[in-house]
């Protein structure tokens, strides 16, 4: 596999830009805020999220219908989306048009204007959203898990907020937080396509260099999660089938044992069908519906978890067999083929993932935005390739030790 060749620079007022070259007619863009919900402060639960609504409902030459009509009217695409760690501001584009999507980006990021009607309306939406979600216990599952292993940290929180904490939040707090966080040198501006490199600076500089960032601020910081307690719940909900997630803190992006923790998850539960738990659970038993492995990567932590669905009569069972192959990973060292067959499932699912530039962009930027270093697809590739069976046996006794596990159930009435 042979990564795009990419370039980075900083422009003077501390934006950084990334490009890599993909030739194809669609070429992509995203800006990237280092700021997302972890980044909320007291009565700001839900505003990074509300942020990236109201972007798009004015800035100061444009209503929102323009901003919308800008990438339609030549059969692009403007979108956004928030996670616990960043804001993502992007855009999809025939490469001719990457001009016009990079000025509109820069308008967006830097002189919106959040009009009070338009707050208004942005409001009512995510609200819908927020109860629309609450209708989704195979959803509300995850984030209510990650509430209890952050428990008192930013990163407990839900993106989307409260009901009522989104029913508080005002203009001026949406001012402070933008001021605060959507800075040129805590953002990087990403392009992947059939543009050159020469014309991406030229552009970028044009578009975005006149932007300053201004003194630091002291709320910029983040603090690392500190150890929650293990934790066993089983909270009775309204719902035809159990909900269960059994899980534990896990690395994070900055931690050497990111790559196996990955390639363990994969194994158990990737999207595969002849991943461990589908075989031995699903297919050999019959008693989940849907069961799934993850490992979900922040800046300086992570989470592993186990999902399923399954009838109230076959919870206990299911789960004492999810953890009975939590045990075989901590104590049997993979054979030399299966070690060799799970690395090259990951690769071939990553190669499959990389024929997307949307993909590629997502990559790059994440890993220059959280880390000021680029991880390209070959060193990726080398990486994983290097995994030893007794580096993921390591890790596995690491993290997910019984002692460490800790589960969430959505019941059935009893």
């Amino acid at each position: 596999m042979v990564n795009p060749e990419f370039q980075t620079h900083v422009l003077p007022n501390g934006l950084r830009i990334i490009h890599a070259w993909m030739p194809r007619e669609v070429t992509h863009c995203a800006l990237v805020v280092n700021a997302g919900t972890r980044d909320e402060g007291e009565g700001e639960a839900g505003l990074a999220h509300f942020i990236e609504h109201v972007l798009f409902k004015g800035t100061q030459k444009r209503k929102a219908f323009h901003i919308l009509n800008r990438m339609e009217s030549v059969g692009g695409e403007i979108n956004a989306y928030t996670t616990k760690e960043d804001t993502w501001i992007t855009s999809s584009q025939r490469s001719k048009d990457t001009e016009r999507a990079m000025e509109l980006l820069a308008d967006i990021a830097f002189q919106s204007v959040f009009p009070e009607a338009e707050m208004d309306k942005e409001r009512d939406v995510i609200l819908d959203e927020i109860a629309g979600v609450q209708d989704q216990p195979g959803d509300v599952i995850f984030e209510s898990f990650e509430a209890g292993l952050y428990q008192g940290h930013p990163l407990a929180a839900p993106i989307l907020g409260a009901s009522e904490s989104v029913k508080r939040l005002t203009r001026k707090q949406v001012q402070d937080f933008v001021s605060r966080h959507y800075r040129p040198d805590n953002m990087v501006l990403g392009v992947v396509g059939a543009v050159t490199w020469e014309a991406v600076l030229k552009w970028a500089e044009r578009h975005f260099g006149a932007f300053s960032s201004g003194p630091k601020s002291a709320a910029a910081g983040r603090v690392a999660p500190k150890p929650a307690g293990v934790f066993a719940q089983t909270l009775p909900k309204g719902i035809h089938q159990v909900h269960h997630i059994t899980g534990c803190v896990a690395p994070g992006g900055n931690s050497k044992d990111k790559l196996a923790m990955t390639v363990l998850a994969n194994l158990l539960g990737g999207p595969a069908m002849n991943c461990r738990l589908n075989l031995n659970i699903r297919e050999k038993h019959g008693m989940a519906y849907h069961i799934e492995a993850n490992h979900v990567v922040y800046q300086d932590t992570g989470v592993f978890n186990v999902y399923f669905g399954t009838d109230a009569r076959f919870h206990k069972r299911v789960e004492h067999l999810v953890r009975k192959e939590l045990d075989v990973i901590q104590t049997k060292a993979l054979g030399t083929r299966q070690l060799h067959d799970a690395k090259q499932q990951l690769l071939g699912q990553i190669a499959l993932g990389h024929e997307h530039g949307a993909t590629v962009l997502s990559g790059l930027a994440k890993t220059y935005l959280m880390y000021d270093r680029v991880e390209t697809l070959d060193s990726l590739v080398q990486a994983i390739e290097a995994l030893q069976a007794s580096d993921l046996l390591e890790v596995a006794n690491a993290w997910m030790t019984p002692e460490s596990l800790s589960s969430l159930t959505f019941s059935t009435p009893s």
